[in-house]
């Protein structure tokens, strides 16, 4: 049975990311050095990420030595797997529109408690994220196997008395549910520690609610065979938008006692912004790299998962009389083969949806630099938000000569 590796550790000492001695209760570490960097200048988006980040670690390190106390089989399994899923990465956006919405509202001051909310949005990303590949049945997930196939793989055929999947799958929601509850736990430690903490439940609430109903939403869809775009756009706003960007901001900003004007002008900067992430990644999906998105591309495409982007393609397939191109863009057949999907792929570029995505990612952007400006945040806070939206907007896939 291969076992996963947890941090750096020796001697039976819990460490974090760097090696350092994990240390009970709240992190001093990472308190202090967020203090004293805002003792002339605010910190920037990266340095907020990174002393986030820092937080999380503490969290993880606290997490698994509890963990360590409950049991060492599921410490060494189940938690040592979570922790270093959620080492591993990601774009950290949400911390940083977290981050965004805080400064856009004047926050001002100990800014721990937006990046606890930061480290536990990152949290709920880890829970949002196995789960998802769970039911997509994905195998790829930040560089390397998801979840459940890394669980799966603990016990491989012939050497169990049941199935490797159904084990991997069991193991896994069990993973997310963990990652779910670690993040409930810290944002209620912060909101209880907030003058702000009844307004910071209450967005955190409607966050969990909004993810779970994007998630059904979705799934719904591909049962159904729904190919509408007001459906893709609701599962693109319920899934991504509002959980991406839009909460985010409202989060961080409700943490500096924001007024319902700067909330209003955040929610729709954080709509149009997500939903432009949100079609970037449908871009992506159907033809990044690998290497670069860390999944599998065609992923979406070889399971008919509805998109904006597929939307597009088949209502301009359909308006064209582009009886191939609908034929093979339309629901039913199961999962696609690899044949199937540069079909679908060719169809995409070739109705034009590319290129209208690309026109409505741009659009989308533009919208939401607009709204920020209402709330009236500085220059500085405008200019990292506009390029915080540029990093989550793009850049455009390149096709290849195939998929032109």
């Amino acid at each position: 049975m291969r076992a996963p590796v947890c941090g750096k550790s020796g001697g039976g000492q819990v460490t974090g990311k760097e090696g350092r001695p994990a240390t009970p209760g709240p992190a001093p570490g990472p308190e202090e050095a967020v203090r004293d960097g805002l003792g002339e200048a605010p910190l920037t988006v990266g340095q907020a990420v990174r002393s986030a980040e820092a937080v999380l670690d503490d969290v993880l390190d606290a997490g698994l030595r509890r963990a360590r106390q409950t049991d060492p089989v599921y410490a060494r399994d189940v938690v040592c797997r979570v922790t270093a899923f959620a080492r591993r990465g990601g774009k950290r956006l949400r911390t940083a529109f977290a981050w965004c919405g805080w400064q856009a509202a004047g926050g001002s001051g100990d800014a721990l408690p937006v990046l606890r909310t930061g480290a536990a949005l990152e949290l709920l990303q880890v829970c949002a994220l196995v789960h998802d590949d769970v039911m997509d049945g994905s195998l790829m997930r930040r560089g390397g196997p998801a979840m459940h196939v890394d669980f799966a793989r603990q016990f491989p055929a012939g050497r169990t008395t049941g199935s490797p999947d159904s084990f991997g799958r069991s193991a896994a929601v069990l993973a997310g549910d963990l990652a779910l509850a670690w993040a409930d736990d810290l944002l209620t430690e912060t909101a209880l520690g907030s003058v702000h903490g009844t307004g910071l439940y209450q967005e955190w609430r409607a966050t969990r609610g909004e993810m779970v109903a994007g998630q059904y939403r979705d799934i719904h869809a591909q049962a159904a065979g729904v190919s509408g775009l007001d459906e893709a756009v609701a599962i693109a706003t319920l899934k991504s938008a509002r959980y991406t960007v839009e909460r985010p901001l409202a989060l961080g900003a409700t943490l500096a006692g924001a007024d319902e004007h700067i909330l209003d002008a955040l929610r729709s900067a954080g709509r149009s912004a997500g939903l432009a992430f949100q079609l970037r990644d449908d871009l992506l999906g159907a033809f990044g790299d690998p290497v670069l998105t860390g999944k599998p591309a065609g992923e979406d495409l070889r399971t008919r998962k509805l998109t904006y982007l597929l939307a597009v393609a088949l209502t301009l397939a359909e308006d064209s009389g582009d009886a191939d191109a609908a034929a093979v863009l339309a629901p039913g057949g199961g999962n696609r083969s690899a044949r199937t999907v540069e079909r679908m792929r060719s169809a995409l570029v070739r109705t034009g949806a590319c290129s209208a995505v690309e026109a409505k990612i741009a659009d989308l952007v533009v919208t939401s630099l607009r709204h920020f400006a209402r709330t009236g945040a500085s220059p500085q806070v405008r200019r990292e938000f506009a390029a915080l939206v540029e990093r989550a907007a793009g850049p455009a896939p390149r096709l290849s000569e195939e998929k032109r």
